[in-house]
């Protein structure tokens, strides 16, 4: 066998067990998770802390994001509803210019929630660092998590290495065509989440002081 053959051989090899490997962890991660996926709020327990996470309040051509309102319209009606008394609000802040918390609470406040049952995450700049901080900093380990269906395996599934009570109530996905980029990442950051948990022990960027929530 040539050289050139050994190299293709190799790179067909390698290229089916890494989509082996990413098929496989989606499918941990979806089976592992699914059952704590809620779509109605009276599966809930009323008065719990929910954990909002971020994500940019408009696309890159300048509308509105529907990922974004959509979890701010799901987290108005819970705590409207009474299923929510507080939140911690996670998202990353890189730039003075880009504060996904101060946007949502900004958005929720509009929509009649109170800034004394808001707490603002400006660390969470991954959804690792969200949930690790969500009970290492804030201490809470028993959260609703507010995102889209798609989101929500993943945040599950990192909840549950943490030994956390977590659950989530999805958000809707939104109605109009969104890039297809959207849910093929999601497909490979579960993989990411996986290698970040068992493989790489990966920490968040940023952890501090603790600041235990007074409910």
């Amino acid at each position: 066998m040539n050289l050139w053959k050994r190299v293709w051989r190799g790179a067909v090899i390698g290229l089916s067990i890494l989509i082996i490997f990413v098929f496989t962890s989606n499918l941990w991660v979806v089976l592992s998770t699914r059952s704590k996926v809620l779509d109605d709020p009276q599966q809930l327990q009323k008065g719990g802390v929910a954990l909002v996470l971020g994500t940019s309040h408009r696309m890159l051509s300048g509308v509105p994001n529907p990922f974004f309102e959509n979890r701010i319209a799901t987290a108005a009606e819970l705590y409207r509803d009474g299923m929510v008394n507080h939140f911690i609000l996670s998202g990353d802040n890189r730039t003075r210019y880009y504060n996904e918390p101060l946007e949502m609470k900004k958005a929720l406040m509009k929509q009649g929630v109170p800034p004394s049952a808001i707490t603002l995450d400006h660390a969470g700049l991954r959804t690792l660092d969200s949930i690790i901080r969500c009970k290492e900093i804030f201490g809470q380990s028993n959260i609703i998590i507010i995102t889209q269906p798609y989101h929500s395996y993943r945040a599950l599934f990192i909840s549950n290495y943490y030994h956390m009570n977590a659950v989530a109530l999805v958000a809707q996905e939104p109605s109009q065509e969104i890039s297809p980029q959207v849910y093929l990442r999601e497909y490979f950051a579960r993989t990411k989440a996986i290698l970040d948990l068992y493989i790489l022990s990966t920490e968040p960027l940023h952890l501090g002081e603790k600041e235990p929530l007074s409910l």
